[in-house]
């Protein structure tokens, strides 16, 4: 008669006690629940790296992270040709916890109790990953990095390094100081969730506001002035659309504290 294989489990909390305590509940729940601790993480970073090597089936993930907190860790998993699926562990206060409810996600309330805990596993087995649209509506401190997968590898981008974000086709470009990036992100959803560091140049770009070094008239236009912005740490000169022109400006001249 064949056994089913243990279920693995990554664990990701930023507090080593906490790990410890989950691993003990662990042990105690394998007689009903078999499973296997495959890798474990102290904050988002290192568990994007230890991730897709561990393959485990359910990752358990603290929320309030340093760096990274879980619910943005859990977005970047899910750009895993395979994702797994998740159980968030969180200490949050009921108003809080009442988001996750409202969104059928699980979660659990540390301490952690064993029939909990058992009961969480075995609905994510069940339910697999999280959908992207239920994770945008669950309470976050704000997305610090945006991720691409190149070679099977999740490579992160800090979002305070990104100059500006261009559509072109289905992906939209990121471009740093050192190279580009294509990201399978929607540039209006990006732009309304960092109102405060890009300003629209153009239908179809973004600009971080500091990264404006200043303005150049458009020798190839004709009749009226059209505008280019110029990108500090970057030789592109971006076209600046009539209607984004005033918007453009206030965001220089506030940079600038004009």
């Amino acid at each position: 008669m064949m056994t089913a294989a243990p279920m693995k489990i990554f664990l990701v909390d930023d507090e080593k006690p906490a790990r410890e305590r989950l691993k003990a509940v662990l042990a105690d729940i394998a007689g009903q629940l078999p499973n296997q601790v495959v890798g474990e993480a102290a904050n988002g970073m290192e568990a994007l790296e230890g991730i897709p090597a561990a393959g485990p089936d359910v990752v358990l993930v603290d929320i309030r992270m340093p760096r990274m907190d879980g619910v943005e860790l859990v977005r970047h998993l899910g750009r895993m040709e395979r994702p797994p699926a998740v159980v968030f562990v969180t200490a949050y206060d009921q108003y809080a916890v009442q988001a996750f409810e409202l969104n059928a996600v699980d979660y659990l309330l540390k301490p952690v109790r064993a029939e909990r805990l058992a009961g969480a596993l075995g609905k994510a087995r069940r339910s697999g990953p999280l959908a992207a649209a239920v994770l945008d509506r669950l309470p976050q401190e704000g997305r610090r990095h945006l991720s691409c997968t190149e070679r099977g590898r999740i490579l992160l981008i800090p979002v305070e390094h990104i100059l500006y974000l261009k559509a072109e086709l289905k992906y939209v470009t990121a471009r740093t100081a050192e190279r580009e990036y294509l990201l399978e992100e929607s540039l209006t959803q990006l732009e309304s969730e960092f109102p405060r560091r890009f300003v629209r140049v153009h239908r179809n770009c973004l600009i971080a506001r500091e990264a404006i070094a200043g303005f150049e008239r458009d020798s190839s236009s004709e009749g009226e002035t059209h505008w280019l912005a110029l990108v500090k740490g970057a030789a592109e000169k971006l076209p600046i659309s009539r209607r984004q022109w005033p918007a453009v400006k206030a965001a220089f001249a506030g940079e600038r504290g004009d």
